[in-house]
């Protein structure tokens, strides 16, 4: 939204929006009712209601036997030594995908575009598809760059995978 924004690098990007966006009509009008009913009760509680995803007192030195899919991912980076931290517990308040239930990411993409546009993803992320799909309805100039090897949350600390070299020379060329 801030137009003084010459040119924009985005690293393992994630439509947030996409997850209540793709649900049903009725499936997303019972999310509704729940979370604004939980309004309530975050009202009268005096704070919202939070539910942690990983640890709070230890990270973890293995995985619980039920992960599957995506959480594996997840829960390598937040619930392991690798990324852990007591006040990092992996979830919004139970109320805050209510903010995104209105909305598409996807609507605004030309805002920012044809503003230089770096997409960096992993080859095994499982957001790739996202940053795939932005990039093809972004105006040129843009740029895909799929790190091999590399899972969305390589691109958080894995400064072996980073392609900094190619982030600064985006940037040289943008300005």
């Amino acid at each position: 939204m801030d137009t003084r924004i010459k040119a924009v690098v985005t690293s393992s990007m994630y439509d947030i929006s996409a997850m209540g966006n793709n649900m049903s009509s009725d499936e997303r009008n019972s999310m509704i009712t729940g979370l604004s009913e939980q309004r309530w009760t975050d009202f009268e509680n005096g704070m919202p209601a939070y539910a942690r995803t990983y640890p709070a007192d230890a990270p973890l030195t293995e995985f619980p036997a039920d992960l599957t899919g995506t959480n594996i991912e997840w829960w390598t980076f937040y619930a392991m030594k690798r990324g852990w931290h007591p006040n990092s517990g992996g979830a919004f308040t139970n109320t805050s995908s209510l903010s995104f239930a209105n909305y598409s990411l996807l609507n605004h993409i030309d805002d920012i575009s044809p503003r230089p546009i770096m997409f960096i993803t992993g080859d095994i992320a499982h957001s790739r598809s996202m940053s795939e799909e932005f990039y093809e309805m972004a105006e040129e100039p843009k740029e895909l760059v799929v790190i091999p090897g590399a899972m969305h949350i390589d691109l958080y600390d894995r400064v072996d995978l980073i392609p900094f070299d190619d982030i600064e020379s985006f940037f040289n060329e943008a300005f």
